[in-house]
């Protein structure tokens, strides 16, 4: 290797620069650590006669440390697509198993690794794609204890997540050791994209100043997703991290690309730094992490499920038998309802629930459910602070019914 291709992938790469014990790299030791076997020439090839990519781009990838939070719907194509280009480390993390309810947009898995744990089997799949690259597993959950620990071996982290507590753990640990976050998120039939690298442009915070309230804005698992649409914007995201590892291109740093799969159209949106940002200023409140979970409101909107006055599937099902009185109120929306429904039950979406009161009698008695028992839990809330006394939350909603009550309802 050339002394300039060996600088400029020092550059490029800042991990390469030391090691444990503070003890610098040499350049032999980083020629043999970025060598392209005869093999990989022949699996790169269509990489290495691009003229931005060649023999100096291809050792760029393969010395690259990349770390995907996520091995769900944007975390399998991203990594499959990672693998696939070269880049020579993955890590991997997630404490999740593969569930059924995965398998129509989560490519690395099939019906037989349903159960199993997702890190390890996405680990065999990826290896399955290219043997010559070395994945790290971490099949924890990420924490404040744990972030800054993990994602110091890394250049680039890749978040692939779906909830508000990981994506500003995940923001604020890159923010303070100076990595770039390549940032998506999906919904229904939309997607963003962006990369978020505080020493270049904006961060999570700066977009995001504040999580929105506990329960507002839905999950996947609550409103839904397009089985291709985390496909098509996790295989952005790998762009976007090849492109960072191979110093091409313009990257998405204060832009946010927003994607309508329904209208097939992209929208760019510029994000500006926040000056007074109170992580990436340069005089910033926050300089350690902290409690996510209480950041975001989830320890209240815990307390709210244990607050509400709750009955279990079981329960509710001797109560019936017993020939007592229940009026079931189903909570979830219309096609929710279509899908699946206690026998019986009025369907009162949680939105007209405020207009729609008057059809309720405080003197009967309640049981509200929807998909898993978060919405049911705040319309139980809603109807107390109103005055109605006779009124419960189904626990684990209309799932938790199938599982421990009626098979033959369906799950989803």
């Amino acid at each position: 290797m050339q002394k300039g291709v060996a600088r400029q992938i020092f550059a490029a790469l800042p991990h390469l620069y030391q090691r444990d014990n503070n003890i610098e790299v040499t350049q032999k030791d980083l020629e043999k650590q970025v060598e392209i076997s005869p093999r990989e020439y022949r699996r790169y090839g269509r990489h290495l006669i691009i003229p931005e990519v060649g023999m100096e781009g291809q050792r760029k990838l393969k010395a690259a440390r990349v770390l995907v939070i996520g091995t769900g719907g944007l975390g399998a194509p991203s990594s499959l697509y990672l693998a696939a280009a070269g880049v020579g480390t993955l890590g991997l993390i997630d404490f999740d198993v593969v569930d059924e309810t995965n398998l129509h947009r989560q490519i690395l898995y099939t019906e037989k690794d349903v159960g199993k744990s997702k890190v390890m089997t996405a680990k065999a799949r990826l290896l399955e794609a290219n043997p010559n690259i070395k994945i790290n597993t971490y099949e924890e959950r990420l924490t404040s204890e744990n972030a800054l620990e993990i994602f110091r071996e890394y250049d680039i982290i890749v978040d692939g997540t779906d909830n508000f507590p990981t994506r500003y753990l995940t923001n604020d640990a890159c923010v303070m050791l100076g990595k770039p976050n390549v940032y998506a998120s999906i919904f229904r039939f939309e997607g963003q994209v962006t990369v978020f690298d505080a020493n270049r442009g904006p961060c999570y915070r700066c977009l995001y100043p504040k999580p929105p309230p506990p329960g507002l804005v839905p999950s996947c698992a609550e409103g839904g997703v397009l089985g291709v649409l985390p496909g098509l914007i996790g295989l952005i995201q790998a762009t976007e991290t090849i492109k960072l590892i191979l110093g091409k291109g313009d990257p998405l740093i204060g832009r946010l690309l927003v994607f309508d799969a329904l209208g097939m159209k992209f929208e760019e949106l510029r994000i500006r730094k926040n000056p007074k940002c109170p992580l990436c200023s340069p005089n910033p409140g926050i300089t350690a992490l902290i409690d996510y979970e209480q950041f975001c409101g989830i320890g209240e909107k815990d307390r709210l499920s244990r607050e509400v006055a709750s009955v279990t599937p079981k329960i509710l099902k001797e109560e019936m038998s017993n020939g007592k009185k229940i009026t079931l109120i189903d909570v979830r929306e219309p096609h929710e309802y279509e899908i699946a429904r206690i026998e019986g039950a009025k369907l009162l979406p949680l939105g007209e629930l405020p207009e729609r009161v008057n059809e309720l009698d405080t003197a009967d008695e309640l049981v509200m459910y929807c998909h898993t028992g978060a919405r049911s839990a705040r319309a139980t809330q809603f109807l107390r602070g109103l005055g109605f006394r006779k009124v419960r939350n189904l626990e684990g909603g209309i799932d938790a019914w199938s599982i421990e009550v009626d098979p033959s309802v369906p799950r989803y």
